[in-house]
């Protein structure tokens, strides 16, 4: 049994400690906003926070989890993430929606450390969540809108 702290809530999962927790998330306890990518930690569509820094869920095994904060799109909150979301539905950024929950956590997490990043902080931070419809201009665009509104 493995213990897990998903959103703030203790959770207890019979599994395999290697098994991925982008697998536990979904399949054991039904929180399907991450979503698959790649497999193998290249395209960010996984992306959840451990104790508020984005990780690759797909790669991360549950039993390495244990006894720290996971924050999924279901339950990411705060003044940065609430600024995104407002952000990303101003900009109406999401064109098919697939990469959005990992550009939103990947999004949130830079503003949290970075509360007012340039275009090249943006494109580090950005870089490992990949869309394939190509919205990276709007992406860009709605995190500097998020920064400005969570100045004023």
């Amino acid at each position: 049994m493995i213990r897990l702290n998903v959103n703030g809530e203790e959770r207890a999962v019979d599994v395999d400690p290697d098994t991925p927790l982008l697998w536990v998330l979904r399949d054991e306890l039904r929180m399907t906003g991450t979503k698959y990518g790649c497999g193998i930690a290249a395209c960010g569509a996984c992306t959840v926070h451990m104790d508020g820094m984005p990780i690759r869920a797909c790669q991360t095994a549950a039993g390495d989890v244990e006894g720290v904060a996971i924050t999924t799109i279901e339950g990411v909150n705060g003044k940065a993430a609430e600024a995104v979301q407002e952000a990303w539905r101003d900009l109406d950024v999401p064109q098919c929606g697939y990469c959005q929950s990992g550009q939103i956590l990947a999004a949130t997490s830079l503003l949290s450390d970075t509360p007012k990043p340039t275009d090249e902080d943006i494109d580090a931070a950005m870089s490992g969540n990949l869309c394939r419809c190509a919205t990276y201009h709007r992406i860009r665009a709605a995190i500097h809108r998020a920064a400005e509104k969570m100045e004023g």
